[in-house]
């Protein structure tokens, strides 16, 4: 019989319910001369239909799963399947150092020392930067969500401008810095005996100092850019002997409203004064008026009383809030939330601090994406989320807004006019609420000045610290004779 034959048979076999018993058993001993089993044959079609139509749903719902598995292994375009660990994503210039158990990224640049020494062959008109002579040293402070990698444009103009170093460093949780676990820090205990937690405003501050020591000098120069100033601004609060000066671009702090008018109030003051002055008399000579101002000053420290019972109260709900939400911050869903939001809108944030779009070029993003990279990364912003809000939600120090009329250094602020990240007018309330303070506005810049405007951005900084800090043009033909 030919396989032709054979293959009738089957099909006529399987729609024809009269088909004998004896033909059937014919038909399943036949085929085993030819090396195969014929009922095993007939029934794998059957098996297979039946195996890809029963689990048609299982197979859809697998290929869904492994969609939204690969989506979450991207975050903002990076593949977070292979995290590796920060110094293996260095740079050839990068520098690690050990500061309270974490390994902080930075980069150090210095002035050319041709240029150093083509400063006694020209005369000042001809100089690039007229203040290369100051001496002093630089840190930069970056952004949220920024990292050295954003000074690179402007690290070897400002060491020129100076004619020192310049060092940029990543604060934790951000760049190449380590990743730390602050989990263990617990709530409890006083000030003293809680360990640093390495995303608190506290340690940048103690980073920022470390550096003035490690560059070897009493003083340095500050930049910070947007929550970078920040950092600055508080550096210069702990220790206002270190800082030579401020300059803040686009810095990420909110402005106080309009003083009030003192003049005014002192006025109402004194005439309240003569209005108590007239009818003290009166007090005196009626007992009824003395009984009542009594009864009046009982029912006041009753009512201060009642509203520090409250104060606790209200004390002790919001510490059993901060520790449920931090909690909640601490969760896996918090992880989750994170990579959603990085990857929903951090492209986004990236193009939107830029006014001229057309610089945004690969490199540019694959510069502030490249953290994204390391290992940790997600963890990391959750506890600096956590301390941010703990560092906001403390007591123990003023609020900075008001602090700013105590700031004596020279302070140069600098803004894009359509920076729409921080607007160019809280900069303009800024400067008025430092004393003594200088402001400059970039036109067509965003919150970006030193990336979208580099020459434009280290002229306004040579300008300023030539000012403050530079020589007057005979002492610098003196230094060139």
């Amino acid at each position: 019989m030919s396989l032709g034959a054979l293959h009738q048979l089957v099909c006529f076999r399987r729609h024809n319910s009269s088909f004998s018993s004896d033909d059937s058993v014919m038909l399943q001993k036949f085929p085993q001369k030819l090396g195969f089993d014929l009922a095993k044959t007939m029934s794998e079609p059957r098996c297979k239909a039946a195996s890809v139509s029963g689990s048609g749903a299982e197979y859809s719902e697998q290929l869904l799963g492994t969609k939204e598995k690969q989506k979450r292994r991207r975050v903002a375009g990076i593949d977070q399947d292979e995290l590796l660990d920060p110094t293996a994503l260095a740079d050839p210039d990068s520098c690690f150092c050990e500061f309270k158990g974490v390994h902080i990224h930075h980069k150090i640049n210095h002035a050319d020392d041709q240029t150093e020494e083509s400063f006694h062959n020209q005369v000042p008109s001809q100089l690039p930067y007229q203040t290369k002579r100051i001496g002093l040293p630089m840190i930069l402070l970056h952004g949220f969500g920024a990292s050295v990698f954003s000074w690179d444009r402007v690290m070897k103009p400002l060491a020129q401008v100076i004619g020192s170093k310049v060092l940029a460093f990543d604060r934790p949780a951000f760049g190449l810095t380590s990743r730390m676990s602050s989990s263990g820090n617990s709530d409890s205990g006083s000030e003293d005996t809680k360990p640093l937690n390495p995303y608190s405003m506290e340690f940048s501050v103690l980073a920022t100092m470390f550096f003035v020591n490690f560059l070897a000098t009493e003083k340095a120069i500050l930049v910070g850019h947007s929550a970078g100033s920040l950092v600055a601004i508080n550096m210069f609060f702990k220790a206002p002997e270190r800082v030579a000066a401020l300059i803040l671009i686009a810095p990420a702090i909110l402005a106080p409203g309009t003083a009030p008018k003192v003049v005014k109030e002192n006025k109402r003051g004194r005439e309240n004064h003569i209005q108590d002055g007239n009818s003290e008399s009166n007090i005196q000579e009626n007992p009824f008026i003395r009984i009542g101002k009594i009864f009046s000053k009982f029912t006041m420290y009753i009512a201060h009383a009642i509203m520090r019972i409250l104060k606790g109260m209200v004390d002790m709900v919001n510490s059993l809030y901060k520790k449920a939400l931090t909690g909640i911050l601490r969760s896996a869903f918090a992880v989750m939330l994170v990579r959603m939001v990085i990857d929903k809108f951090g492209i986004t944030a990236i193009r939107n601090a830029w006014y001229d779009a057309n610089q945004i070029t690969d490199h540019v993003l694959q510069g502030y994406t490249k953290p994204l990279r390391a290992k940790g990364w997600d963890r990391a912003l959750v506890e600096y989320t956590i301390a941010m809000l703990a560092d906001f939600g403390s007591e123990s120090k003023p609020p900075l807004r008001k602090r700013l009329d105590e700031i004596s250094c020279p302070v140069l602020i600098v803004t894009g006019d359509s920076d729409r990240l921080v607007p160019s007018w809280n900069a303009e309330k800024l400067s008025r609420a430092i004393p003594g303070s200088c402001l400059e506005v970039i036109k067509n810049c965003g919150h970006l000045p030193h990336e979208e405007k580099v020459e434009e951005f280290v002229l306004i900084v040579d300008r300023f610290l030539h000012r403050v800090f530079g020589a007057s043009e005979e002492q610098l033909l003196q230094a060139a004779a």
